[in-house]
């Protein structure tokens, strides 16, 4: 993990970061989602929502790349817990991906580490996070950094298809 660099996603990266998280559910939510909705992932739609929020700012959301060899190798957004039945002062991390090319290199794990030790900074006691029930890869993941199941499930439905998810939670350093 020496080699990779995290900081603060800019509008240059929205591109790159869009066509990373694209790849990335391609990758890790194939045969979990509909196989048309994967497909229908639009790159510049993506990209333009990440200017807009960028620009928008005071959202409470933090974006992070992880840079590999000077490319964009990883992306992670967190804040404020958004469930109602959470206590005040809680976080959460929206999303982690890591380029396919990346599994396993600890590109995650140096992401994941960042998004926790800037939460415990700013404060927060505990983080949560959804993750989709069937995916194991994603959820051993997890739970190798200290988090678990707390018992919230949300039954989503994606084009029909039941892809439900659970949630994680961890205390903060």
């Amino acid at each position: 993990m020496d080699d990779v660099r995290i900081r603060e996603m800019g509008e240059a990266d929205c591109d790159a970061v869009a066509e990373l998280r694209a790849l990335g559910w391609r990758s890790a939510y194939a045969g979990l989602m509909p196989q048309p909705h994967l497909d229908a992932l639009s790159v510049e739609e993506s990209a333009a929502q990440f200017r807009a929020r960028l620009a928008r700012g005071g959202t409470g959301s933090v974006d992070l790349v992880a840079l590999r060899a000077g490319r964009i190798a990883g992306w992670a957004c967190f804040g404020p817990a958004r469930d109602d039945d959470l206590p005040p002062g809680e976080s959460e991390l929206y999303a982690l991906y890591a380029h396919p090319e990346q599994y396993s290199t600890g590109v995650g794990r140096a992401l994941l580490l960042e998004c926790v030790a800037r939460c415990a900074a700013a404060g927060y006691g505990r983080m949560r996070l959804w993750v989709l029930e069937a995916n194991t890869g994603a959820r051993r993941f997890y739970e190798r950094a200290g988090f678990a199941p707390d018992g919230a499930r949300d039954p989503q439905e994606l084009d029909g298809t039941p892809v439900p998810e659970v949630r994680y939670s961890r205390p903060l350093p």
